[in-house]
């Protein structure tokens, strides 16, 4: 028997988790939103959980004057506020004493040495293995900073076995060319399968579960396909404004912040075909082909829409318009609302749309993926029986209330032959007893393992910006954003846009 199997392990026991081996994160931009919210909670979840190695370290890189003990201390604040599982101070303890904070700009090359110091030191201490991933929570015109300092100074590969990964955080460029000059410079320093895409949609539970509930069952294989699928929406709403973004979001827009990565990926899921097996290359090559066939429409003018949030009041308080918002230019083309209808060109799918929209101030927070059924080809009914009957259709919600809805026609109770539309709800928090992990807790434990399954690769992000790109120069040169109400489910140009082809948006 070799020393490292553990005899008491049974391979058939599914309650043991995955856990992380001997290994440290170092968070570029410590002091950002993200990392307060998501990233340290994630962090002192997944030890909560037991699933990070008892040396585990973290250490913070920004440009603030800190020792050791102020860092630990806003992770503390940080995590009492946002953590998901419950404040234990044992875990707490063990968790902290491998906290370290590294002041510096990232063109310090001195803070880099001293950041590489840090490393050596923690792996003496903790007995980390050498093994750290470099989370770039930092804005994206520093990436190639960052990853070529990490070069510079012999951090970007470890010794011996031991591993050193980059963890990037979207946007992936701002269209194609800038894509691929960013993936030239992050690859020139770490093997492109130590480079990790964040994409935190892809780490929500009910995301993955369109693969379990896809290709787990046999019901529904049969029918998805154009042959019974009329088409398909995907949607991506939320209820606030840009906040205090807009020095990030200002010249971006929802079309490349959400349409690019978020919704594309999330069409790749829904109309791929089935991996060999959820080996990250087989899943890759699946999404590759069906990102690969995608088709625009001829028309761009008539099968896209921009829009841009407008005053009004929202859920009783009165909100200001997209141009009225603090440090945006009144003159803004910038979309807050993109709405884009795309064909997919292969035998499964041919002729049935995808739907695509997002947007800020609409009616709801809400993400979801509806696949809309044909209509029965006949109706033995008389001509009032099914008046109120829909069409058939499988909604796939992702976020909030996660879990799956299936519409479908229903005899109303009496004597009479009504039929109507009904549905059937299953919600993850009641099916489940145990609560999901947030997406960041995931993908954290993803990088720490080196599973790439969750993670967009480079072609993807590329091709990505292929689908995308045209539209983009299409807006720049045509008219600007209409007008919408905050609050309402859009501009009425995207109803319009489902009306020519004869269909509705559904309301969340």
């Amino acid at each position: 028997m070799t020393t490292s199997s553990n005899p008491l392990r049974d391979p058939r026991d599914r309650r043991l988790p995955r856990i992380a081996g001997p290994s440290g994160l170092v968070i570029f931009g410590v002091t950002g939103d993200l990392s307060r919210k998501k990233l340290m909670p994630a962090v002192y979840d997944l030890a909560n959980r037991g699933l990070l190695p008892p040396g585990f370290s973290l250490v913070g890189f920004a440009r603030r004057d800190w020792e050791d003990e102020d860092f630990a201390q806003v992770v503390h604040d940080a995590v009492k506020e946002h953590s998901r599982t419950p404040f234990r101070e044992e875990v707490w303890t063990q968790l902290a004493e491998g906290f370290r904070f590294v002041p510096g700009e990232f063109d310090d090359d001195q803070a880099f040495e001293t950041l590489r110091t840090t490393i050596d030191d923690l792996d003496k201490a903790r007995g980390t293995g050498g093994n750290f991933a470099f989370y770039l929570s930092v804005p994206p015109k520093f990436f190639p900073k960052v990853v070529e300092q990490l070069k510079k100074h012999g951090l970007s590969e470890g010794r011996g076995d031991s591993w050193r990964r980059a963890v990037i955080e979207k946007p992936f460029g701002h269209n194609l060319a800038s894509a691929q000059e960013l993936n030239k410079v992050v690859h020139s320093v770490f093997d492109p399968n130590e480079v990790f895409r964040i994409d935190h949609y892809l780490g929500k539970e009910t995301v993955q579960n369109i693969l379990a509930l896809r290709f787990a069952n046999t019901m529904f294989e049969p029918i998805w396909n154009r042959s019974y699928v009329d088409h398909v929406q995907i949607t991506m709403a939320e209820d606030i404004g840009i906040g205090g973004r807009a020095g990030y979001y200002d010249g971006i827009g929802a079309a490349r912040d959400v349409i690019q990565n978020h919704l594309l990926q999330l069409l790749a899921l829904t109309a791929m075909e089935e991996p060999g097996s959820f080996h990250p290359k087989a899943l890759v090559a699946e999404k590759l082909k069906v990102l690969g066939a995608v088709e625009l429409p001829e028309d761009l003018g008539r099968h896209t829409v921009r829009g841009q949030y407008a005053h009004a009041w929202q859920g009783g308080e009165e909100v200001l318009g997209y141009l009225e918002e603090e440090g945006i230019d009144p003159k803004s083309k910038t979309d807050t609302y993109a709405a884009i209808k795309l064909t997919i060109n292969n035998r499964r799918w041919a002729g049935v749309p995808f739907y695509l929209r997002t947007g800020k101030r609409l009616g709801r927070r809400v993400t979801e993926i509806a696949v809309v059924f044909k209509r029965a080809p006949y109706l033995p009914f008389e001509s009032g029986a099914t008046e109120e009957l829909g069409q058939n259709a499988l909604v796939i919600r992702v976020q909030p209330d996660e879990g799956v809805t299936v519409r479908f026609g229903s005899k109303v109770p009496g004597t009479s032959m009504e039929v109507r539309d009904v549905t059937m709800d299953f919600a993850y928090g009641e099916s489940f007893t145990e609560s999901s992990p947030e997406a960041y807790e995931r993908l954290l434990l993803d990088v720490l393992l080196g599973d790439a399954n969750l993670f967009p690769r480079h072609q993807e992000v590329e091709l990505s910006w292929t689908i995308l790109d045209p539209i983009e120069e299409y807006w720049d040169k045509h008219g600007k954003p209409a007008q919408y109400a905050a609050g309402t489910w859009g501009p009425a140009e995207a109803d319009e846009m489902l009306a020519r082809d004869g269909r509705s948006w559904r309301r969340p």
